[in-house]
């Protein structure tokens, strides 16, 4: 895509993918699910309602796009594990929905997941910030080295005058 000229920051994705959503969404509403909804309802039309939907939905996907451009589309995918969890948790604890045994071992299971990614990204950060302090030491090793070079030989010119 960079080859061609397009530059594909959020706001640019949103500018080609949302047409596209535009369509493939409105069309088999429009033939499905709206002659079924006139049918059985007093259907109208509430633009406000509509509006608001809209907006909602256009931040949800700005946000989406800023986390896989910030991040990774693997940590989208972490994120919507954690918010499975809020969601199961919630309908648990409020509305009180069951949770058998076998839910119970997957929720483990994708915990130790959410955890072994956690766990490799800090290791990652702690070995990048390693070779980062690393590089600057030796930098500043090779700065001190000069500098001292740089004085004994001022000193042994001066020695000479």
């Amino acid at each position: 895509m960079g080859k061609g000229g397009i530059n594909l920051n959020p706001i640019t994705s949103l500018y080609y993918v949302a047409p596209c959503c535009l369509v493939f969404l409105f069309v088999p509403w429009v033939f499905v699910e709206y002659p079924v909804l006139r049918e059985t309802s007093s259907f109208r039309f509430d633009f406000l309602v509509f509006g608001t939907n809209s907006l909602c939905a256009f931040a949800l996907n700005l946000a989406v796009f800023l986390l896989v451009g910030k991040t990774s589309a693997l940590t989208m995918n972490v994120a919507g594990v954690v918010k499975d969890w809020i969601l199961i948790a919630f309908s648990w604890s409020v509305i009180k929905d069951a949770v058998t045994p076998i839910n119970l071992f997957g929720y483990g299971i994708a915990f130790l997941g959410v955890a072994y990614y956690n766990h490799s990204k800090l290791q990652a950060l702690k070995a990048k910030e390693a070779q980062k302090k690393s590089a600057a030491e030796k930098g500043d090793e090779e700065a001190g080295s000069l500098l001292m070079a740089e004085r004994e030989a001022s000193e042994k010119k001066d020695e000479e005058n």
